[in-house]
């Protein structure tokens, strides 16, 4: 059984919405940082987020931009302004008495790679593992990418074509425990039979291995 609430995320001098769902005995948190033109309803952030509620983990899904903001196409790409929002909802769920001892987990689509492996550099032990999906980490900093300390999961479609090498080229440059996974026969949006299950189920696994109070 899971709660489910619609947030409202101060950033600056605008506010985001988010939607924080929570199973029973959490045992971590994930924020989900949308890709471009992308935002909280995206299908297929809400499918992985229910797979990782099924394995116990919460999900944050929020709107990095207004929509205002969204309307102008090139700050979908300000990774700085994108990093920025992560961050404020970091802080926001540090002070909720429901998230604030959850231990917190990463995952980027698109752009919201950049931003997530940004936020991790950032903020160091505090995250706990990243995992980006069709992602573009090569447009965070060389220097924050060799800060991450989060364990980093990027996975990747097998006909995604460039986007294989521009992680290779960000995989090269981490220094953290990490994996790169090739979802065979997916597509930039993982549409083909399958391959989004698959995301949700390497997702899952890692979220829940690197959460845990072992870990």
């Amino acid at each position: 059984m899971s709660t489910s609430t619609l947030v409202h995320i101060p950033a600056g001098n605008v506010t985001v919405e988010g939607m924080l769902e929570l199973p029973e005995r959490a045992a971590g948190l994930v924020l989900f940082a949308h890709g471009s033109g992308s935002s909280r309803h995206s299908p297929r952030n809400n499918t992985v987020a229910g797979v990782l509620r099924q394995a116990g983990v919460g999900t944050l899904l929020m709107d990095l931009l207004t929509p205002e903001e969204d309307r102008e196409y090139a700050r979908r790409f300000d990774i700085g302004l994108l990093t920025q929002r992560l961050l404020d909802a970091v802080r926001w769920v540090r002070v909720q008495a429901s998230t604030r001892n959850l231990p917190l987990g990463l995952f980027g689509a698109s752009t919201g790679a950049a931003a997530a492996l940004e936020t991790a550099a950032e903020l160091g032990g505090e995250v706990r593992a990243v995992v980006s999906r069709g992602g573009r980490p090569d447009l965070a900093s060389e220097q924050a990418l060799l800060r991450v300390t989060a364990p980093t999961l990027l996975l990747v479609g097998g006909h995604d074509g460039g986007v294989i090498d521009l992680n290779q080229l960000a995989y090269d440059q981490l220094n953290c425990e990490k994996d790169m996974v090739i979802i065979p026969g997916a597509t930039h949006l993982f549409e083909e039979p399958g391959t989004l299950e698959a995301v949700a189920k390497q997702a899952a696994a890692w979220f829940v291995r690197h959460l845990s109070p072992a870990a």
